[in-house]
């Protein structure tokens, strides 16, 4: 079994999405079909079941503070395009949800009917027409590198073993070194990453493979990890106590745990290390193609945004193409 594939379910064992249990046959079925023919990761899975038991939850008229978790849903299966539009009008009025927050939900319960229609589960698509609200592009979130700097010199609580001390170490340099989610930490393994060479290979979103390229520091500090890295069966990089793969909220303990530690008053998470890796890149000459692939965006204008944080590169390109100061009578 290859790293993207699913873990396989213990036979007879319940399906769960976060330890809560799904129980409603349709996104039984919705779970299997997602994970077995279109190849989604058990993230993309969670986050979609989660998004229907709320709708099916508003669809049942579950009292607020009511878990979803653990029901059927019965009204998923008869609900119409009307439904569908007053639930995003509910998640975008009443419950004051982001724009990105309703895209997501309604890409899942868009999913789901597409689904239905495929499998003949209904004649019609009921959300086929949906119009998804537009994207929010804020400005990202990202440290000067001096701020950077701090944060990765700021050592693990000393009380931590050793071992742990230098692969929380190792994490946070390839998180600045790459740009890498989360995520993407989580599913490198050892045949990934060509220490030598300074190159990992990275597993994406939507299962998309690429390259990636690291710094000296960061493949200085991923050879003191190996070093020490227990002996596993496990073939990930990274692995915890237990000999195990670590997962996204494990890495996301990690960071916080060092942030907190760094005395850095602005807020950051790991992703804005991702941000921070964009930006500074683009500051230092890098063009928008290669930090593009290097982020594995499939658009350079999702790229683009960069450049809004980006003063230094508008300075360096404006200056290489405005002639005036190059004229002779200056």
């Amino acid at each position: 079994m290859s790293k993207a594939e699913p873990a396989a379910q213990v036979p007879g064992a319940p399906a769960a999405v976060a330890g809560e249990p799904v129980v409603d046959g349709l996104l039984l079925d919705f779970m299997a079909y997602l994970r077995l023919l279109k190849h989604r990761t058990e993230l993309t899975v969670d986050a979609y079941v989660r998004d229907l038991h709320e709708f099916g939850a508003w669809l049942q008229r579950l009292p607020p503070g009511t878990s979803p978790m653990g029901r059927e849903y019965p009204q998923l299966r008869t609900a119409t395009h009307s439904d569908i539009n007053r639930y995003v009008m509910h998640l975008s009025g009443a419950r004051g949800c982001k724009g990105t927050t309703v895209r997501r939900k309604l890409s899942s319960i868009k999913a789901l009917y597409k689904y239905m229609k495929y499998e003949h589960l209904r004649d019609d698509n009921p959300a086929a027409d949906m119009a998804s609200p537009p994207i929010e592009r804020k400005v990202p979130n990202h440290l000067p590198e001096p701020e950077v700097g701090a944060l990765l010199a700021t050592k693990p609580h000393a009380d931590r073993p050793e071992w742990l001390r230098i692969r929380d170490n190792a994490i946070m340099e390839l998180l600045y070194a790459s740009g890498i989610r989360r995520a993407e930490v989580c599913n490198i393994s050892l045949s990934d990453a060509n220490i030598r060479d300074r190159v990992i290979q990275v597993y994406g979103k939507g299962r998309k493979t690429r390259l990636v390229v690291i710094n000296h520091t960061t493949a200085d500090a991923l050879s003191r990890y190996l070093a020490v890295r227990p002996q596993t069966p496990d073939q990930a990089l990274f692995v915890g106590r237990g000999g195990k793969r670590l997962t996204p909220k494990h890495v996301w303990r990690i960071f916080n745990d060092i942030y907190k530690l760094s005395g850095l008053q602005q807020r950051v998470t790991p992703h804005t290390m991702r941000h921070s890796f964009a930006t500074h890149m683009l500051d230092n000459g890098v063009n928008l193609e290669t930090v593009r692939t290097l982020l594995g965006h499939e658009s350079l204008a999702t790229t683009g945004i960069y450049l809004s944080t980006s003063m230094t590169h508008k300075k360096r390109e404006y200056d290489e193409a405005h002639p005036r100061d190059r004229m002779k009578d200056r």
